[in-house]
């Protein structure tokens, strides 16, 4: 039910599924109070109260514009991007050198792996659907030609290594919470956050350049402009180490466009199994 329905969302002009969505997000906002609390705590946290208003047009546009990313002709999504710093990719690409793209929940994230599998094969990490309605749309809709899924698992990872020692790019969401284990407490804008300690792994076990990137969204609906910008902190020392320099290259980023930031997610909370940091985190 919901891919017919994406699909006829996606004829829609970028314009207009933004200009609802900036409408629809301020809906989500008033009537959810998990939703509006996570975004005005986070975004307290971050210093970034001054950006609220624009934040919650921001968020409503991020839903609108998934049956466009996801569902409209590729050809017709990649007219609305525009890529900036791609010399830099292409410089590893050339190379064979492996890359690790690391893509925060800035901007239309979405549509930056669509836009770089269009120019080299990549295999990004993506977890699966609990509900199986949702399967066509988180999976089908996103892999596309040369855009290949290694799911959040033990599998996926294999799949994640193998693919970046044979030198092609892969693509990771470094912001999201990982499970037991998967992670260490670093500081996220000042506040403990249970962190992946999977990029840097894969980056030095596949001896990869590691590049963050995010698609700015463009106001009144004209598109995108994808940053490729060089990660320039070091993955030297322990894993907390790794994951706090990951951290703050992710503050730097999201500084550009506070407001494009995906600030609703319980980015603090702590996952089942492990034990709370000294000074706590959300529920």
């Amino acid at each position: 039910m919901l891919v017919p329905i994406f699909r006829f969302l996606s004829s829609f002009p970028l314009p207009v599924l933004h200009a609802v969505g900036g409408a629809l997000g301020w809906v989500v906002y008033l009537m959810s109070s998990s939703h509006r609390r996570h975004m005005r705590a986070n975004m307290a946290q971050a210093g970034y109260t001054h950006h609220l208003s624009a934040a919650i047009a921001e968020a409503g546009k991020s839903i609108l514009e998934l049956p466009f990313i996801w569902c409209a002709d590729p050809a017709r999504v990649s007219r609305h991007a525009t890529l900036e710093n791609w010399q830099l990719v292409q410089h590893e690409l050339d190379a064979g050198r492996g890359i690790v793209f690391l893509t925060p929940h800035l901007g239309c994230f979405e549509i930056v792996a669509q836009e770089i599998a269009l120019r080299t094969e990549l295999m990004v990490m993506y977890r699966p659907p609990r509900q199986a309605a949702l399967k066509p749309l988180i999976e089908d809709a996103r892999a596309r030609d040369n855009l290949l899924l290694a799911p959040a698992n033990m599998g996926g990872v294999r799949m994640l290594a193998k693919f970046l020692k044979k030198g092609r790019p892969i693509g990771l969401l470094p912001d999201q919470v990982p499970q037991e284990g998967d992670g260490v407490w670093a500081t996220f804008f000042g506040r403990d956050a249970y962190t992946m300690t999977l990029p840097a792994k894969l980056a030095q076990l596949g001896d990869a350049t590691v590049i963050v990137t995010y698609a700015e969204r463009l106001p009144a609906g004209r598109g995108y402009v994808i940053h490729f910008v060089p990660f320039t902190a070091s993955l030297a020392g322990d894993t907390a180490s790794q994951a706090q320099a990951i951290n703050t290259a992710m503050e730097q980023l999201i500084a550009r466009h506070p407001a494009q930031y995906y600030w609703s997610y319980n980015r603090y909370k702590v996952p089942h199994g492990v034990e709370a940091p000294q000074h706590g985190a959300a529920a």
